[in-house]
């Protein structure tokens, strides 16, 4: 029988190494790597990964004056892991090291690799003490240096803040009193009419969830179908729509929405939410940019593939897997669904651009671009007056920008960036 807990740490380590050394996505890893596990250990071991990518960079340097030199990537792993488990998760440190150093053994990732774990983490554990007294984990430099350029240091300093403190569960309700369900699932109600459940436990066995009443969805994510306010019967176009969420606000409202993604695997999952919440859609499997549709839509939007450098609280992997490598592409690709948006759109047709980033290049830059490029395009600032009571420091002509030390207070919100645009009717192009 094995030790109590080595299943989730030998998931979690397999997780990490996935991650610092493969910079693979952890929302691509999950599926496969816990299905075997016991929901208690599935938990744990996602925990474990996730906090351990969070604390990475304060666990190296409470590490660095025990190590003469950088170890092999599997045994730094196992040290960061021991270290952020004895320190965030509050674990009895014997178990964790006595569990780590079999997992070394079990695995002979390299000589003396199980010593070395046993003696650096024993020393530590004399340390914990000093853990909050150490630097606040920073966003990678090539980030930083863009958000401190367009923010200043002190919002960038309360962004990764927000980022160590990590993401309570958001739902949105399908139909009635966004009050009704935060009673009946221990949460509040956000100032944007989200439910915040801060104590989550298993999502699927809380209330309501079986019954199709609510969906998963951060309150930032949920803004841009709040700003498109598609109507009963209105032909809507979701682009890029997986995992749904947008789809579901959009239906739930009474609109005939069409959903597109490229990805076969992740519209399974659009088809598997709709499916729970009862809501309809027609889902496409395509290439937006080659699909034509078979006639006008009255609203599109378009949440756009991004650097997800808004998600970093939410998804710790982040500054693990991404870099600034591929950001040019991403802005082309971008660009091309913008314009290819604007095509699908009736002449006065609205059209929501958005984004999971911090970045203004994928946002407001974007946006101006669009609009040198689309004569027939147009800022539409009036959809943002729904929002101006609750959001009013954060619109700026027809761009609404909200980023991680929002609502610090309540426990933060996603960076997004989403703009609103008009496309001319036929009779009045801009000139």
């Amino acid at each position: 029988m094995e030790k109590p807990g080595i299943a989730a740490r030998r998931t979690a380590l397999w997780l990490l190494r996935q991650v610092t050394g493969e910079r693979r996505a952890l929302a691509d890893l999950l599926p496969e790597a816990v299905e075997r596990l016991a929901p208690r250990e599935r938990a744990h071991a996602q925990r474990l990964a996730r906090e351990t990518l969070r604390w990475m960079d304060r666990a190296d340097r409470m590490l660095g004056p025990h190590l003469r030199k950088r170890p092999g990537l599997d045994v730094l792993n196992a040290l960061r892991l021991g270290v952020v488990e004895m320190t965030v998760c509050a674990a009895p440190p014997y178990g964790v090291v006595d569990t780590l150093v079999s997992l070394m053994r079990e695995r002979r990732v390299t000589v003396g690799g199980a010593a070395l774990v046993n003696a650096v983490l024993r020393r530590v554990t004399g340390e914990l003490h000093t853990w909050e007294t150490l630097p606040q984990p920073r966003m990678p430099g090539w980030l930083r240096r863009r958000m401190v350029s367009a923010y200043g240091a002190s919002r960038v300093a309360a962004m990764e803040r927000a980022h160590s403190a990590g993401a309570p569960l958001d739902i949105t309700p399908k139909a009635g009193e966004p009050a009704d369900l935060a009673a009946r699932v221990d949460g509040f109600v956000l100032p944007t009419g989200s439910v915040r459940v801060p104590a989550a436990g298993q999502v699927s066995a809380m209330p309501g969830y079986g019954r199709g009443d609510w969906w998963v969805q951060d309150a930032s994510a949920a803004l841009p179908a709040a700003l498109l306010a598609a109507r009963s019967g209105e032909r809507v176009l979701d682009m890029c729509a997986a995992p749904g969420g947008k789809t579901m606000q959009m239906a739930a409202a009474g609109a005939d929405v069409t959903a597109i993604d490229i990805s076969a695997g992740r519209m399974a999952r659009v088809r598997e939410n709709l499916a729970r919440t009862g809501l309809p859609a027609r889902l496409v499997v395509s290439d937006a940019l080659a699909w034509t549709g078979d006639a006008m839509f009255d609203a599109v939007l378009l949440d756009a593939p991004c650097s997800a450098t808004g998600t970093i609280r939410r998804h710790p992997d982040v500054p693990h897997v991404r870099d600034d490598s591929g950001l040019t592409d991403l802005l082309e690709l971008q660009a091309l669904l913008i314009d290819r948006a604007a095509t699908l759109l009736r002449p006065g047709g609205r059209l929501i651009y958005c984004t999971c980033s911090l970045l203004e290049e994928e946002g407001e830059i974007q946006i101006e671009r669009a609009l040198d490029r689309n004569d027939d395009l147009a800022t539409d600032p009036v959809a943002l007056g729904s929002l101006e009571s609750v959001l009013s420091g954060h619109i700026a002509g027809a761009g609404l920008r909200v980023s991680p030390d929002h609502w610090e207070d309540l426990g933060g919100m996603d960076g997004f960036f989403a703009a609103s645009l008009r496309k001319a009717s036929a009779s009045s192009f801009r000139q």
